[in-house]
């Protein structure tokens, strides 16, 4: 489903260009659940930022279902991102002043889905996740696993075919992330291809594989 071969990606720091990936070689087949390790400043997140077409690489290939992704337009890649990667973060990025029912529809508003027909398929969706009769409030009236199943709602209620999550459960304590993990094996048994960015050995072991990254490159693949 994914293949990122020798992938580079450096930023301009003043004067000098900080190399932050340095030759990344990566498969991600179709219904895999994967975790990407590493210490802060290793690159992963950077590296789920390419994936999610959040950031441009600068030499290498990547390949989307044996598409090349290069050089897209930002109109073109949110076009791309709205009908294939939904993403989870540890910060939730729910809008404050929206219900939980809105905040997950709100990915059928930018596909024209009308407001009654995508608050019914919202309202679903919270109910698979178990948050139904939390619909009507606000994120600040949600406790941290409701508000990142509100989160893991929104991101699949486009039905994508990869699910990105950085951080996922970095904000929320271990009985809740053991929960949020459950809800993230519930998707991928549906058939959903998962990458998670964590440092977290208990989270990643709970997916199929690890991958780590040590300065900028692959360090070992379990």
């Amino acid at each position: 489903m994914i293949t990122l071969t020798d992938i580079h990606k450096s930023y301009k720091t003043g004067a000098s260009q900080l190399h932050v990936l340095k030759g990344i070689n990566l498969t991600i087949a179709k219904g895999e659940m994967v975790a990407v390790m590493g210490s802060s400043g290793s690159g992963k997140s950077t590296l789920l930022n390419i994936i999610g077409l959040l950031d441009s690489y600068d030499a290498g290939r990547y390949q989307f279902n044996g598409k090349l992704l290069k050089n897209m337009n930002e109109t073109r890649a949110a076009r791309f991102r709205n009908h294939n990667i939904g993403f989870v973060f540890q910060s939730f990025h729910l809008i404050p002043f929206k219900t939980a029912l809105e905040n997950v529809a709100l990915p059928l508003y930018y596909r024209n889905v009308n407001r009654k027909k995508r608050h019914q398929i919202a309202l679903d969706f919270l109910g698979k996740f178990g948050i139904a009769d939390w619909a009507n409030h606000l994120p600040a009236e949600l406790s941290g696993g409701q508000k990142q199943r509100t989160a893991i709602a929104r991101a699949m209620i486009a039905n994508p075919s990869i699910l990105l999550a950085d951080e996922p459960t970095g904000a929320l304590d271990s009985r809740t992330s053991q929960d949020v993990m459950e809800v993230f094996k519930q998707v991928n048994a549906q058939g959903t291809t998962i990458v998670v960015i964590t440092h977290e050995k208990d989270i990643a072991a709970m997916t199929h594989r690890i991958v780590h990254i040590k300065d900028g490159t692959m360090d070992n693949v379990v």
